[in-house]
């Protein structure tokens, strides 16, 4: 696999508080990163540096092949403001602005993509809705229109399933799956290892001023879970009881 950014000793935080250090790992195309840890552990200071927002405090990013000129990038919802003026269809044909131009308009190709990625995501019933007037499940579905229509090869999501039903996060995990099989890096934000344990292939723990990185088989255990702040261990011996199956549908 041809690594997108490699990583090497890498501590993040502030001047006066090391969240963790000693990360290295390749964040690979063709494979889903998930990032696990506690409130405070890191993960979304993580998405921060990756996108160029942050400097790490110690240790080396490289790009191999240039950093990718289009990072598709979803934030937490709490950091949207869906009172702006837009219709759905506005906030989806945003993905896509290097393409379509700032000022130009779209043509018919460009409102057929909009259209596609409006029903990938199971909205497109919804595209003149202002964005009041969604859900939290709806105004993800938007977004990850939005994240669709950027076509990029680097995928950051933090967070995404905040505020979304199980049948709205079956969805969306389908198109990050897709993502994956057509070579792109995703790395996904959780909290809930509902959603990892089938649908991620390696995994960074944060927690503890740590980071273990590795398979989600490797990360995953229930020792290093404890240890790392992420559950107790009667969570961790209740979690890691079944086999895999088991433990999805027991952790939901």
């Amino acid at each position: 696999m041809t690594a997108v950014v490699e990583i090497r000793n890498l501590a993040l935080g502030y001047p006066e508080l090391t969240l963790f250090k000693h990360l290295s790992l390749d964040i690979q195309a063709g494979t889903t990163l998930a990032v696990l840890g506690a409130n405070g552990s890191g993960k979304s200071t993580f998405v921060k540096m990756l996108l160029g927002l942050m400097d790490p405090l110690a240790g080396r990013v490289t790009w191999p092949a240039g950093r990718p000129q289009e990072v598709g990038y979803l934030a937490q919802l709490t950091e949207f403001d869906r009172r702006f003026p837009i219709r759905v269809r506005d906030l989806a044909a945003m993905g896509a602005w290097r393409g379509f131009g700032l000022w130009s308009g779209l043509g018919r190709t460009g409102r057929n993509r909009v259209a596609a990625a409006l029903e990938e995501a199971g909205i497109l019933d919804l595209a003149d809705r202002s964005l009041h007037t969604l859900s939290g499940g709806q105004l993800q579905r938007a977004l990850f229109a939005r994240v669709i229509l950027q076509d990029a090869p680097l995928v950051l999501l933090d967070e995404p399933f905040a505020a979304v039903d199980q049948s709205t996060e079956a969805h969306l995990l389908s198109i990050i799956d897709r993502w994956r099989a057509e070579g792109r890096a995703v790395v996904l934000v959780v909290h809930d290892l509902s959603s990892v344990l089938d649908h991620c292939s390696h995994a960074v723990l944060l927690g503890g001023g740590m980071a273990a990185q590795g398979t989600v088989d490797e990360v995953l255990t229930p020792g290093r879970l404890v240890a790392q702040g992420y559950m107790s261990e009667s969570q961790a011996s209740w979690m890691f009881r079944g086999n895999s199956q088991q433990r999805e549908a027991a952790y939901v």
